[in-house]
């Protein structure tokens, strides 16, 4: 790391850093990537498989923005061919969304017991399902009666090909009680996309594994104002 230079410097020469821009307010959702809010943001690019090997036409980017309550993602995510569940739901949570076409953000706080963390999700349809997740417990718990109380928004743009997901996700349900320039939060990026024949896997920070549940391999994700 360069110590003394500004933290997006640093973070560029820092492959396991993404950084969080502060905005002064809270903004709506529109899962633009040109909207005020995101079209200066620059993010990170998730386009390999679990063990490393790039996935072609699947180069996804990611931007984040915080405030003093939130914490936001944007997902740019190409596609060759959506796969989605039929009859959505936007007013409640999708248990095992999982199963279809999702982004993904696994946040943990605890840098000792980092096997706890929260799962988010945000379809193309604007599904959504977030988790408490303990992979310390014998069996692991995934528990998907947890709720943040985050919101998300998607949209496709079928001419080219790329959906677009965004989170809001409430700092205090990821235990980020006095969010300032600088603090961390372990952090990795996923997603599921296409027809089980042809079901691709991309991650920002490789697991080396078959599972993306591998909080070895996490990043991290940087509060910059």
């Amino acid at each position: 790391m360069l110590a003394g230079a500004p933290a997006a410097v640093r973070a560029a020469a820092d492959a396991s850093v993404i950084v969080s821009h502060h905005a002064r307010a809270d903004f709506a959702l529109t899962a633009d990537p040109g909207a005020a809010a995101w079209k200066s943001v620059e993010g990170v690019v998730a386009e390999k498989d679990r063990f490393g090997k790039v996935v072609p036409h699947h180069r996804t980017e990611v931007r984040s923005r915080w405030t003093d309550k939130n914490i936001y993602f944007l997902f740019i995510a190409p596609y060759d061919e959506l796969y989605v569940k039929p009859n959505p739901t936007t007013t409640a949570e999708t248990d095992k969304l999982w199963d279809w076409d999702v982004a993904e953000a696994f946040i943990g706080t605890d840098f000792k017991d980092i096997k706890k963390y929260k799962e988010f999700q945000v379809s193309p349809q604007s599904e959504w399902v977030d988790l408490a997740i303990d992979r310390g417990k014998d069996p692991p718990s995934h528990d998907v009666s947890w709720n943040s109380g985050y919101e998300v928004k998607a949209r496709v743009d079928r001419d080219k090909h790329v959906w677009y997901g965004e989170m809001r996700i409430p700092l205090q349900s990821i235990d980020v009680k006095a969010p300032k320039n600088g603090v961390e939060t372990r952090i990795n990026l996923y997603r599921c996309q296409g027809p089980p024949a042809d079901r691709k896997y991309i991650n920002w920070q490789t697991v080396n594994n078959e599972t993306f549940h591998t909080p070895e391999a996490f990043g991290r994700l940087r509060l910059d104002n």
